[in-house]
Formats: structure tokens, C-alpha cells, sequence
């Protein structure tokens, strides 16, 4: 579910004493209804749009991290960096969407230029995901300008939508206008749920340009957001559209801005201090706007710890996914995608708000328990802080078949026996491989060798059958070797080749081949993969290959065309093949696993999913609820622009995280536990001493006290404001 989408608002309605409405607006008509029902005709136009325009937006965003790992070929630090710059981006717009709504141009034509801003951008990131077109840096260029242009879209579109489809309602029909934004909500986690499972099988599924297709897998989104201002526009005889009337939010600004700089001059001892510090702007702004400004402020100070909530939330579609790469995802009847995992959020949360509003609370409430909304949100930050405290665990797990990390002057080397008895392989000055290497036997993990500088040039001496024969190869730091032992014309031989340094990336297998036959080879992997290998024990290069079994391989020689059977090449491993002879017709071969698959399921992925989904349901939506349930009428858009920021700011944080301290994954997701916990705690605290108010109640004692306290101000004028 979108953070910040959960719960829709109206409109403002139009004060009296407003300035007359500028533009050409159409005066206000009865729109037609749904099959005779109190609901207009217009709010399907509405709708429809919301789902497309979600669609459209979490199904790009979901194959987003992966993008910049695989395509641009982008750390996982800057990869992580760059998606919560997007993500930061996308909820400070808002704010601009929303002022020019209700300062400006209204919020159809609002949305009507936003959502052509969209779709270029959309159409830009698409375009740039075509590999044939231009290097690195013009894809870089195109992807970072749609990026842009869709984040100042559907951010600025985001505030406008609901309260459009609220506008269409007569005031009589309250119900019916409640049920509205219910739906609404339905079709903003429809949109998400069918797209984050469909984008990225068109990624990994579907092939184009040789490679995945993330030029299929951001056009689709682009095609629904066509499709949802076409849908839009279509219903635009039908929208009742209500003129700009003022935006609350800059009036709020003003008010606290003023009320600052008024302090400022007025330091004077002379000057009777006033009972709060929004009070001094009561030369220039009405009682009634200061009042309301009172109570956004106290729910405001609460919002400041939020955003380490939401920092750990939107890493499932960074970390997270990134940590599913890494992963098993074979379900027996279906291999999941990496990036497809998040489609259990918006899963979740349709199934767990029945569940908590129908059996959890009043299960709480029969218990006789006080769970206010402060404790809910706490106990939801407490149930983030649990999921990235197993993410950690699982982290350490899937870190079991990493290779080890290498420092300065240290390189990882082992033997592969390709000769038909025991050798014993000596390393001048190193004390490896004590016991003889046996004929093809599995090899045992790399034994570390420390060099004396960034390279070094290693004396080998290989015993076999009671011969020694020696050998001299320079071996560089932070590399991986294997020695190729093998016989060629009744003598032993060997080569020192280059291994893989990390796991194959985005869970492929890698597979090289090494030819012991005395003619050179052509394979065919696949309809798609060839290889050339040369005779005599020579290696081919890395082939990376998607998690699959190959028995339908071809070894073409020049005595003909023989089938080739790999198997099961799995989730992130690395292989040497090694063809050893042809015999019946088919081809002999001998598989050494370099690197071992991923073994840690990615099922166990789906605890942290359930803990951090109900975590959701009980701070996002509680959040909310509680927080306009503590506002004035007038004053519910500033606190959904303070919630907004509070997902910005939070994204932020993990930007800086991900690029000014970079650690091992496991440490970042056990920092981030700990940090939330610490938040968490200091929320409590706030939350213990803050008195839950009625907002109309708090109008009145504010009127009466600004009553008896009008007598102790010296020199004021005051100047009623128009809201």
C-alpha cells in the first residue's frame, strides 16, 4: 500500500468571505448518476484513472533497483541511493501539486497538465531502457529526466486526485462520499498488487535486445498512464469543477513565519510576553487562523520522529529486494522474480485491515486493554524494527556462500586434478595442500594465499608418479585462481586461470567450460548461447545463464554434432565444466561447482513481509486517523502535506546511510532495527504527554482566552485574514 494513499481526503470547502474565484470556471452542475444511486457517473472516470495511475507507478517502481544494478551496472550502494532519492522526490511534489491546485489552476486542470507531464516521463524512461540506443551516459541521462518528470507528476497529482473525486458529491450525501474514498483506497492497492507481480515477469520473463527487458517492463506502466489521462479526459463533461480557493498550507507558513519574525523584533522587557509563541501573530492574522495553527502544531511535533518508519519501510523495494537476489526462489510450481516479493505488502494489508478492524481491536477492547493510537503506532515501529532484525538474521545466512571478502594482498587459489592419478602441489613458501590432490576429485574450499605486495611472482612444483616438474605464475591481490592440472602428450602440465570474485548478481548462474578434448569445440548452450573453446585444457570465458536445467545443449567438433547435458545450473552459482571425452555418441563431462547456489529460501523472506505489513496497518492508517481526529476541519491538507514530508525525509535518511557510510548489509539492517527502536522510544515519550483534544472543544477555551488576554497587549491592530 502507498504510503501517505491510505486515507483520501475531501476537498476544502469554500468559506464565506472568499475572494471571488479567478479564471473561468463553470458554475457548479448535477453530474448523472450511477444506475439511480446517490454515487455521480463521474467518480468511475475517477476511479479507473487511480488504478491506472497506481498501476502505472508501482510497476515502474518495482523493477527499479534492479535497473540500475543490472542495466547501468551500478553498485548496490548507489543503485539503493538513487531509488530513495526518486522515492524522497515523489513526496516532496506534493506540496507543489497541491498549491497549485488551490492557488492556481484548480485541480483539474491540475491534474490534466501533471499527468501530461507524467507520461513523458514515462515515455523518457522507457525510451532510455532501449540498450541499442546511445552509450551508458545518454541512458543515464534519459532514465534520471523521466525519473524526474514522473516524480513531479504523480507527486503532484497525489493530493489532488481524492479530493477532486470528493468534490463530485452534493453535501447531503456524506455516506455515500465516505464509501467513495473506500473504493478509492481498494483501487490504489489493486493497482499496486497486480503490478508489482506483473512488471517483473515482463523484466525477467520476457527477453528483448538479447538481455531482460526493462524497456517492455517501464513501457507497460507508461501505457497505463496514457490510459489513465485518456480515461480522465473522457470524463470531463461530467466533473463538477470547483474554482482555486486559497491554499490552507501557505497561509500556515505565513502564520508561523510572521509569528517568528514578530518575536524577533519585539525582545523588548517593556512588551508583556504572550501565553504562546503563535500568538504573535495576531497583529496581522485572524483568532481563528492562529487557533487552528495551535493544534497542527501540537500533531506536527509528534510527526518528527515518523520518518525512521518510513525509512525502513520503502526498503523493500531496495534492500530487500536486493536481498532476494540473493536467494532461492524456486516455489516447485513457480520461480518467483526477485522484485515480485513486494507484491506481498499490498497483499497483506487487504487482508490484515478486516482482520485488525474486525477481530485484533475489539478482541484488545473486550480485554479491557487501553491501545490508543499513540501505543498502535509504537507497537507498529516495534513491528518494522522486528522485521529488519530478521532480515539481519537471514542476511547472515545468505552470507554462508558468499565468497570471502578479500583485503590487500591476499588472492584465494585452489586445484583442479584433471590427470588421471594423485598430485601433490607445492607452493614455495606456503604452507597449502597438504594431502595430493586426487583425479577429478570436488574440490575442497580456496586456501587464502598472502602475497608480499599488490603481486607476486609463485614458484609451483607438482609431483606425480614420482616426477616433479615446476612451474612459475605471478598472482595479483583480490583475485581468485584455479590451477588446471591436466596431461597433455604424456606429460602433466598446468594453467593458472582467473575465477569469478562474487556471486553471479540477480540470482544467474555463471558456467565456463574448459575443453580437454585434442579438437577445438562449438557449444551450444541454448537456442541463444554459443561458446568457442580451443583444445587442449584451454577455458572459455564466463557465461552467464538464467536458473534452469540444460539438457538440450550441442558440442559441434570436427567429427560431427553431440548432444550436451549441463543440468541444473541453479540461483547464483558458479560452474566449471569440463569436457572430458566423447564416447557413444554423446559427450563426457565432469561439473565443479566454483561458487555455491544460493540455499537460503525465499520464503523465509515472508516473516519480515507479514511484520512489517501489520506494522503498516497500525502506524500508517492509525497515524492518520489520529492525527485528523486532532486538527480543525480547515487544517487536515497541512497535515497530509506533513505526513507526505515525513515519507520524504525518511527516504532521505537511507540515502545518506547507503552512500555516507557504507557497512556489510546485515550491520545496516541491524542499524536501522536499533535506531527505530530508540525512535520509538522517544515517540512513547512524547506520546505519554500528549493530552488527546477535541478541536472544537479547543476553539472555544482559545477564543475565551484570547477574551481575557486581549487587555495585556500593548499597540495591537488586529487584521482579519480571509482564509
Amino acid at each position: 500500500m502507498a504510503e501517505g494513499d491510505s486515507t483520501p481526503q475531501p476537498a476544502k470547502e469554500a468559506q464565506a468571505g472568499d475572494d471571488p474565484p479567478k479564471g473561468d470556471f463553470p458554475l457548479q452542475k448535477k453530474s448523472p448518476k450511477l444506475c439511480g444511486s446517490n454515487y455521480p457517473l463521474s467518480i468511475a472516470f475517477i476511479v479507473v484513472n487511480e488504478f491506472c495511475e497506481r498501476f502505472s507507478y508501482y510497476g515502474m517502481r518495482a523493477v527499479l533497483t534492479l535497473y540500475f544494478l543490472s542495466f547501468f551496472h551500478w553498485d548496490e550502494n548507489l543503485s539503493t541511493a538513487v531509488y530513495h532519492a526518486f522515492s524522497a522526490l515523489c513526496y516532496f511534489t506534493p506540496v507543489i501539486g497541491a498549491i497549485m491546485a488551490d492557488s492556481w489552476l484548480g485541480k483539474y486542470k491540475t491534474i490534466i497538465y501533471l499527468s501530461i507531464v507524467y507520461v513523458v516521463g514515462h515515455l523518457i524512461k522507457s525510451v532510455g531502457a532501449i540498450p541499442s540506443l546511445g552509450n551508458q551516459a545518454v541512458h543515464v541521462v534519459l532514465s534520471m529526466v523521466g525519473l524526474f518528470l514522473i516524480a513531479l507528476g504523480t507527486g503532484g497529482i497525489k493530493p489532488c486526485v481524492s479530493a477532486f473525486g470528493g468534490d463530485q458529491f452534493e453535501e447531503e450525501h456524506t455516506s455515500e462520499r465516505s464509501k467513495f474514498f473506500s473504493i478509492f483506497y481498494l483501487s490504489i492497492n489493486a493497482g499496486s498488487l497486480i503490478s508489482t507481480f506483473v512488471t517483473p515477469v515482463l523484466r525477467g520473463d520476457v527477453k528483448c535486445f538479447g538481455e531482460d527487458c526493462y524497456a517492455l517492463a517501464f513501457g507497460v506502466p507508461a501505457a497505463l498512464m496514457v490510459l489513465a489521462l485518456v480515461v480522465f479526459i473522457a470524463g470531463s463533461g461530467l466533473y463538477r469543477k470547483t474554482p482555486p480557493q486559497g491554499n490552507v498550507l501557505l497561509e500556515v507558513c505565513k502564520c508561523i513565519a510572521f509569528a517568528i519574525k514578530n518575536r524577533l523584533k519585539n525582545r523588548s522587557r517593556e512588551i508583556p510576553k504572550r501565553d504562546h509563541w503563535l500568538d504573535w501573530a495576531s497583529e496581522k492574522y485572524s483568532k481563528q487562523l492562529i487557533g487552528e495553527v495551535k493544534m497542527v502544531t501540537r500533531v506536527l511535533f509528534l510527526f518528527i520522529p515518523l520518518p525512521m518508519f518510513w525509512a525502513l519501510f520503502d526498503q523493500q523495494g531496495s534492500r530487500w529486494t536486493l536481498q532476494a537476489t540473493k536467494m532461492n526462489a524456486d516455489f516447485g510450481i513457480y520461480v518467483l522474480q526477485p522484485d515480485q516479493m513486494q507484491f506481498l505488502n499490498p497483499l497483506l494489508i487487504l487482508v490484515f485491515i478486516p482482520i485488525f478492524d474486525l477481530g485484533l481491536y475489539p478482541l484488545i477492547n473486550m480485554c479491557k486493554l487501553n491501545f490508543t493510537p499513540i501505543r498502535k503506532m509504537a507497537t507498529g515501529m516495534i513491528l518494522a524494527g522486528l522485521a529488519f532484525g530478521l532480515a539481519a538474521v537471514i542476511e547472515v545466512k545468505i552470507n554462508e556462500t558468499d565468497m570471502p571478502r578479500l583485503v590487500p594482498k591476499e588472492s584465494l587459489i585452489r586445484v583442479l586434478n584433471l590427470a588421471k592419478n594423485p598430485v601433490q602441489v607445492t607452493i614455495q613458501d606456503k604452507d597449502l595442500f597438504q594431502q595430493p590432490v586426487e583425479s577429478f576429485q570436488n574440490p575442497a574450499e580456496y586456501s587464502k594465499l598472502i602475497l608480499n605486495g599488490e603481486q607476486q611472482s609463485l614458484h609451483f612444483a607438482l609431483q606425480h608418479q614420482g616426477l616433479t616438474l615446476a612451474f612459475n605464475y605471478t598472482v595479483k591481490e583480490k583475485s581468485v585462481y584455479s590451477l588446471i592440472v591436466f596431461e597433455a602428450e604424456g606429460s602433466l602440465s598446468s594453467h593458472l586461470i582467473t575465477d569469478l570474485e562474487a556471486k553471479p548478481e540477480n540470482g544467474l548462474a555463471a558456467v565456463r567450460f574448459i575443453n580437454g578434448l585434442s579438437q577445438d569445440v562449438n557449444l551450444t548452450i541454448n537456442s541463444k548461447k554459443f561458446i568457442a573453446v580451443q583444445k587442449n585444457y584451454s577455458a572459455s570465458e564466463y557465461s552467464l545463464l538464467e536458473r534452469d536445467i540444460y539438457n538440450n545443449g550441442k558440442c559441434i567438433t570436427d567429427t560431427g554434432e553431440f548432444p550436451l547435458e549441463l543440468g541444473l545450473l541453479d540461483f547464483g552459482a558458479s560452474y566449471t565444466i569440463v569436457i572430458t571425452n566423447i564416447s557413444g555418441g554423446a559427450v563426457e563431462t565432469w561439473k565443479s561447482e566454483d561458487i555455491k547456489a544460493n540455499n537460503v529460501h525465499m520464503a523465509w523472506q515472508l516473516p519480515q513481509y507479514l511484520l512489517i505489513s501489520a506494522g503498516e496497518v497500525m502506524f500508517s492508517i492509525t497515524g492518520l486517523a489520529f492525527s485528523y481526529s486532532q486538527s480543525p476541519a480547515s487544517m487536515k491538507s497541512v497535515l497530509q502535506a506533513g505526513w507526505l514530508l515525513t515519507v520524504a525525509v525518511g527516504n532521505t535518511f537511507v540515502l545518506i546511510v547507503a552512500e555516507a557510510a557504507p557497512m556489510a548489509q546485515w550491520a545496516e539492517f541491524v542499524l536501522f532495527t536499533v535506531l527505530l527502536f530508540a525512535v520509538c522510544i522517544i515517540f512513547s515519550i512524547m506520546g505519554y504527554f500528549y493530552v488527546s483534544v477535541d478541536p472544537e472543544d479547543l476553539e472555544e477555551k482559545e477564543e475565551k482566552r484570547e477574551t481575557s488576554s486581549r487587555g495585556n497587549m500593548i499597540g495591537l491592530v488586529t487584521q482579519k485574514t480571509k482564509l
